[in-house]
């Protein structure tokens, strides 16, 4: 059916040089005249609302008692209505915004607003999501530097929009919602082929980390709960005698793009979420500020995430040849291996294992579900169990030999997803500006062929990175 979508039969100029030409019928409106400012507080009863670049706007979960405290006055968070539309004055030029899923509060670093008759939030929500909206939203984002820079109320009604008429907004978001189910679908599907790859990979790796080469070789007890039983040749180390120092590292306010080859980043914790290390995520370093070269990432470095998910916290890398002026950030741990006793490669291995994680897992801290912390000690003090050095690259080598495999067609299915979620953007910014004619597509759907439309993540390896302001804007 999307393929058998065309262009309009007739377009005009619409005035805008981003949006260029929209179809006859469609008019070209400034946001205020769509929305009203809802700017209502008083409302301590409802329930908290939070807005992300992955999920849009949800009912916040509160998982841990000390954030309820931080957030129990509520008597300046402003009143969303269901079917408003809220946004994070902070990130809206990053898509920060959606339609708000029930009656609740939000943060007044937010700005929620209330559709007029006749304007369906979500084709609305859609259209200010496409990546040319979103920088004509930072063109009009005002701040003293550009990651800060907020969009508040009288910027964004300023703005202007296509507006197609009332009951082919609703064609848009019924089409949209019928392609993004399936598209969702064959995504999950291949999520889960990815998840089935990494659990076999984790479990071959888990298997020479804890038994060796030599398949039946005599075992001896650790006395560790985490580590069990190992080979009787091997010895059981705290992670602390196996390193160097624990370096921490630097957070200056960074420019929101990353930096160019020849241009001081500092590390985002992202880059450390994969198994091999990902210099590209990174924040550009302004010019103003001078780079602390100490802090540097060379050839050789260990990098572990001290401040995360759980799921992600703690995830280890090595630096493996990175290019130069990359800065080691405070979310980031770094080391290197000790002397000539240990291999890298292995102990890297040792750390995003299972009974790692296992400990690490357990001595998290943190007030808010969403980002957790761990402090050197959980590091120095973690048991690894450990075979003499050669063994630890014989390891290693099995490991990248049996685990390649894997790795492709990991990495294979990673890039079908991309390319489907590059489709899905393309999709949706044709048809929320005009460039394709979903009304006789949208008349064909069956009925109950609708559905929420899920927000598509702009970032997925920034997904750990709090975008809630309420702490700083409050």
């Amino acid at each position: 059916m999307i393929g058998e979508l065309k262009p309009y039969p007739a377009y005009k100029d619409s005035g805008l040089p981003w949006l260029r030409q929209v179809p006859a019928h469609w008019s070209v409106v400034r946001n205020g005249s769509l929305f009203g400012q809802r700017s209502q507080t008083g409302y301590a009863d409802l329930p908290i609302l939070e807005v992300s670049l992955k999920t849009g706007v949800q009912v916040r979960s509160f998982g841990a008692a000390k954030r309820k405290q931080v957030m129990s006055d509520l008597s300046k968070y402003k009143r969303a209505v269901k079917g408003d539309l809220a946004y994070n004055t902070m990130r809206m030029w990053q898509g920060a915004l959606g339609v708000c899923p029930a009656d609740g509060l939000v943060s007044p670093a937010y700005v929620v607003a209330r559709p007029y008759p006749g304007v369906q939030t979500q084709y609305f929500a859609s259209l200010f999501r496409t990546g040319d909206y979103m920088a004509q939203i930072d063109a009009a984002s005002r701040g003293i530097v550009k990651d800060r820079n907020r969009l508040y109320w009288d910027q964004f009604k300023q703005m202007q929009s296509p507006c197609p008429p009332p009951n082919e907004q609703g064609a848009i978001v019924r089409i949209l919602e019928w392609a993004n189910g399936r598209l969702e679908k064959t995504i999950r599907a291949k999520r889960r082929a990815i998840e089935l790859l990494a659990e076999q990979k984790q479990a071959s790796i888990q298997r020479y980390l804890s038994t060796g080469l030599v398949s039946g070789a005599a075992l001896k007890p650790t006395g560790s709960l985490w580590l069990g039983d190992v080979p009787t040749h091997w010895r059981v180390s705290r992670l602390k005698h196996c390193i160097t120092r624990i370096e921490q590292g630097w957070s200056p306010q960074c420019d929101a793009q990353p930096a160019g080859d020849d241009e001081w980043g500092v590390l985002k914790v992202g880059c450390v979420n994969k198994d091999s290390f990902a210099p590209l995520q990174n924040k550009k370093l302004p010019d103003s500020l001078r780079p602390d070269v100490s802090l540097e990432v060379h050839d050789g470095d260990i990098l572990v995430s001290r401040a995360n998910t759980r799921d992600l916290l703690g995830l280890a890398v090595l630096a493996d040849k990175p290019r130069p002026k990359l800065i080691l950030s405070d979310k980031l741990f770094r080391f290197r291996a000790k002397g000539e006793h240990f291999d890298s490669r292995f102990l890297v291995l040792a750390l995003r294992a299972k009974a790692s994680r296992a400990q690490i897992e357990s001595s998290t801290n943190g007030a808010s579900s969403s980002m957790q912390n761990i402090g050197q000690g959980v590091l120095k003090n973690l048991w690894l169990a450990v075979p003499p050095v050669e063994e630890q690259r014989a390891i290693v080598e099995r490991i990248t030999v049996e685990t390649r495999p894997l790795n492709d067609a990991i990495s294979r299915l990673e890039r079908e997803i991309s390319l489907l979620r590059e489709y899905r953007s393309r999709l949706v910014a044709d048809v929320v500006t005009g460039k394709l004619d979903v009304r006789e597509a949208a008349a064909r759907l069956p009925e109950g062929a609708t559905g929420d439309i899920a927000c598509v993540p702009a970032d997925e390896a920034d997904d750990s990175e709090l975008l809630d302001e309420e702490a700083t804007e409050a």
